[in-house]
């Protein structure tokens, strides 16, 4: 099968097409025919092992010291289950799903095996298999964490990086628990934001939202340019600093939470398929839309990653097989 295979760490370069064994499924997986996948900041960062100083000897240990040890990347898909396990019991041959991979990719391919009780849910019917290849990784992201939050309705909300993967749902997930959601973005993606639902949107290019005396239950940082110090006094009293980027809270993160009530969360969705199927409900019902910004073909996939290097897509980039 043709799949995109990472051969070191360094620029979009490093993304070569090759054949590479089909995998077969195990008794308690399936396998997908991929027909869509995406360009994830996670992906990203792997290709390019973009970490911080102090996390590069475990991440070498983890993600492998030369070059990816999981060289195919990719972290969301979108398909039709080709072949099942014996053991299967919730998809059958033609189910289309959508899922993610998360830590384990994959699906940077024409073809990829997931078990069946992982991040996999079936495919909402309304959408094509490029708009649900878009949904698992900021989809769930953005809604981890807004769980995480305790938010409720009522309260203020802000979302810095709204344009981004995870901002774009944070926003329309923001307004379905009844927040008051303002959105932090760049002058080009105002329009784009306020569409999604965004009671306010702040021009990050020319005004500072930790500086304008304004407070919020939840900061929601999709995009890791903030820390918890400098938005600590723009977070109300019992507010939560969200940071999808910081998988530690830090020195000052974990003092505030001891000796305040001020909460600082960060980490990783978990890997079951609770949410994909909460998200799914809500698109089929029209509460939340996927955003694309463009879509390139599999053999283009390193053009793209440098598209999306350039810090400035809108919602998701797209990658058809």
């Amino acid at each position: 099968m043709k799949a995109i295979v990472c051969t070191g760490y360094g620029l979009p370069e490093v993304l070569q097409l090759t054949e590479v064994a089909k995998p077969t499924p195990k008794a308690k997986e399936i396998l997908v025919r991929v027909h869509a996948t995406t360009v994830t900041s996670g992906d990203c960062r792997v290709r390019s092992f973009t970490v911080p100083p102090l996390f590069w000897l475990p991440g070498r240990i983890a993600l492998g010291f030369r070059k990816p040890r999981r060289p195919i990347l990719g972290m969301e898909f979108s398909g039709e289950v080709e072949a099942i396990g014996k053991d299967v019991r919730r998809f059958k041959v033609g189910d289309q799903v959508f899922g993610a991979t998360g830590h384990s990719f994959g699906a940077y391919a024409e073809y990829c095996c997931m078990p069946e009780d992982g991040v996999v849910a079936a495919k909402p019917a309304s959408l094509t298999y490029v708009e649900a290849a878009a949904i698992p990784f900021g989809g769930r992201t953005a809604l981890h964490f807004l769980w995480r939050g305790n938010i409720q309705r009522g309260q203020r909300l802000l979302i810095n990086g709204a344009s981004g993967a995870v901002g774009v749902y944070a926003v329309q997930l923001g307004k379905y628990f009844g927040a008051e959601v303002t959105g932090v973005c760049s002058t080009a993606n105002i329009a784009m934001v306020k569409s999604l639902g965004a009671d306010e949107v702040i021009d990050y290019t020319s005004e500072d939202f930790v500086k304008n005396g304004k407070t919020y239950d939840i900061i929601f940082d999709a995009v890791g340019k903030t820390t918890f110090s400098e938005c600590k006094s723009s977070l109300k009293e019992e507010g939560f600093y969200l940071h999808t980027v910081m998988m530690l809270p830090g020195l000052k993160g974990l003092l505030s939470s001891i000796t305040t009530r001020k909460k600082v969360i960060g980490g990783t969705p978990s890997e079951h398929s609770t949410s994909l199927d909460f998200l799914r409900e809500l698109i089929e019902t029209g509460k939340i839309k996927p955003v694309i910004d463009r879509c390139y073909p599999l053999e283009q996939i390193a053009e793209a990653h440098r598209y999306v290097d350039e810090g400035h897509k809108k919602g998701n980039v797209a990658i058809t097989i």
